[in-house]
């Protein structure tokens, strides 16, 4: 089951393969401060993968430990993301319009941006590489169950999958099931558990006692 938000993305994107005009030209600033020797690009692509999977993430983590220990705050979540979001300091551009989908035993949420890559960075950081690829952007419409399977995520046949369309009037963040066994595990030591990927759907959340 797919429910697919067809809004206009009234900004500049980048369709298909090819780099914007602005991308070409960090492209060639990287490349000419590479061989001059001012940037390590090994060290640029750590930076990145931090900001991508670390520092940004983080944020969306404690939103989503908050919602599974805090029943008001859950509710505020639920019917008005951008606003609870901003509660715990979390907003700003890419994070104006948020909305929170929460994830249960018959229903899973996938979130995709059909067009381009529009993302919440406020609570996730900067988007991956593949959320930005032509083949997850489509494959996702067309068969979220499959991308789910290559992504490692296995649900039962009973499961219903949505998919959402991000756009720039409207970015999803996914309230992942919290993982059994957890009852005693404090705000702090939750957010641990909660990956990236949980919070596009693409992924499930750290079990307990398991490492990132």
């Amino acid at each position: 089951m797919t429910n697919l938000h067809d809004h206009t993305h009234d900004h500049d994107h980048d369709h298909g393969s090819e780099l914007s005009e602005a991308a070409l030209r960090v492209r060639a600033l990287e490349t000419i401060l590479t061989q001059k020797g001012y940037i390590d690009p090994a060290a640029l692509d750590a930076i990145i993968e931090t900001y991508e999977t670390k520092i940004g993430p983080r944020n969306g983590a404690r939103v989503v430990a908050k919602a599974w220990t805090d029943p008001a705050y859950k509710a505020r979540l639920m019917s008005d993301a951008t606003s609870a979001i901003a509660e715990l300091g979390y907003s700003g551009r890419q994070g104006e319009h948020m909305r929170a989908v929460e994830n249960t035993s018959e229903l899973h949420n996938i979130v995709v941006c059909t067009l381009c890559s529009c993302y919440p960075w406020p609570v996730l950081g900067l988007p991956p590489v593949w959320y930005k690829s032509t083949p997850y952007r489509s494959r996702a419409v067309m068969d979220p169950r499959g991308v789910l399977n290559d992504f490692g995520v296995e649900l039962p046949a009973t499961t219903k999958i949505r998919v959402w369309d991000s756009t720039a009037e409207m970015r999803y963040l996914v309230l992942p099931m919290r993982p059994e066994g957890t009852e005693t595990l404090s705000e702090d030591a939750l957010a641990d558990l909660v990956t990236r990927d949980s919070m596009i759907g693409t992924g499930l959340p750290l079990k307990k006692g398991q490492a990132r």
